[in-house]
């Protein structure tokens, strides 16, 4: 792309700019929560816009500027700094303009959010539980790196250990953006601790993330929520099994997409505190509809995208853990490693970073950039 085409994109991009500025200090903006929360977040993303601009419009005028002096200027000591002037410009320049290019297209609305994590232990029995409490595991020590925070909302552990199923909120900046990509079928090989004749099991468990809704994301009427409360079982303390403090609620809702009305049931003992437990099931509930009415979404998604780097298809095999080999292969890049066991202490960052990177190519070339 020319830089007279890339800057021709550029064109109202500070006019914009200003004009959010100004509206996201409206107090009339303010007080509408939904459109002051969607300006704010256009803000964020102009200004890393703008201020890339910025940089490349310099970078482009150093250029010009020391092409003028080699062409006019004899003084040796002159054209040597015009000369480095030049290097340094032309050298930076590609750079910018594909961080431009990537900022032209419009994110994800969800990357920024916060996350819901659901991992279930699929087909494999006993050993399926205990490798999706190793997913956990995984993930926890990744969130940690992160200096994300991670809240259990509700488990089932599996007989032998590990979880049949565990369910946890990640809260911290571009959460949803970089979790995304661990959604669908997590495949394991190994020998199994509960195997007597050495031999080598498959196993999957499956890993779902969905962005967090906001209370104005989706619209539910609490006066139809049904609860019940109970007691939370669990080992040590007083409280457990002698107060009510686990919540369970029920809510009938209608699938705008279907036309279908269905019962949701939510438990929550994450804490011992009811009202605690009251506010992150409804949280749940919010993130479990916003989810479902956004699947149009997801498959309009998948319908476009040649590969499945975040389709949001929870169903596809992404990745293999393959213990005798001490591999990783992620099916969806062909990318593979020979670090497992750093893996799974939660080093997924280079991963995670290849399959942006893929995402983001195919984005270019559907954008045409």
């Amino acid at each position: 792309m020319s830089d007279n085409t890339l800057l021709s994109r550029l064109d109202g991009i500070d006019a914009r700019f200003e004009e959010v500025s100004t509206l996201i200090t409206d107090p009339a903006v303010i007080s509408d929560m939904k459109r002051y929360v969607k300006l704010n977040k256009e803000y964020k993303d102009l200004q890393r816009l703008t201020d890339a601009t910025n940089r490349y419009r310099t970078a482009l005028a150093n250029v010009s500027e020391a092409r003028q002096l080699l062409d006019s200027e004899d003084d040796d000591e002159m054209r040597a700094m015009a000369k480095q002037q030049l290097d340094e410009a032309s050298a930076a320049i590609p750079a910018m303009e594909e961080e431009i290019k990537l900022l032209l297209i419009p994110a994800d609305p969800e990357d920024g959010k916060n996350a819901i994590v659901e991992i279930r232990g699929g087909t494999g029995g006993d050993e399926a539980a205990i490798f999706a409490g190793d997913l956990f595991k995984m993930y926890s020590k990744y969130c940690e790196s992160k200096g994300w925070k991670i809240s259990v909302t509700s488990f089932n552990e599996g007989t032998a250990g590990g979880y049949k199923e565990i369910v946890f909120a990640v809260t911290g900046e571009n959460v949803y953006g970089t979790l995304k990509y661990e959604s669908g079928v997590h495949r394991v090989q190994r020998v199994p601790a509960t195997e007597t004749q050495g031999r080598v099991h498959t196993s999957a468990a499956t890993v779902a993330v969905l962005p967090e809704a906001e209370e104005f994301d989706v619209e539910i009427n609490e006066g139809e929520i049904k609860w019940d409360t109970f007691r939370s079982g669990g080992a040590g303390g007083q409280n457990v099994n002698k107060v009510e403090s686990g919540v369970r609620l029920r809510y009938m809702w209608r699938n705008p997409n279907s036309g279908e009305t269905e019962e949701i049931l939510i438990e929550c003992t994450e804490t011992r505190d009811q009202p605690k437990n009251k506010e992150r099931a409804l949280s749940r509930l919010r993130t479990f509809i916003y989810d479902k009415e956004h699947q149009k979404y997801l498959d309009d998604i998948a319908s476009r995208r040649k590969t499945m780097v975040s389709t949001g298809d929870r169903s596809a095999k992404i990745r293999t853990y393959n213990y005798p080999q001490g591999r990783i292969t992620d099916h969806r890049i062909n990318y593979t490693i020979y670090n497992l066991q750093a893996f799974v202490d939660g080093d997924i960052q280079d991963c995670i970073d290849h399959l942006i990177v893929a995402e983001n190519a195919e984005k270019l070339k559907e954008s045409e950039l």
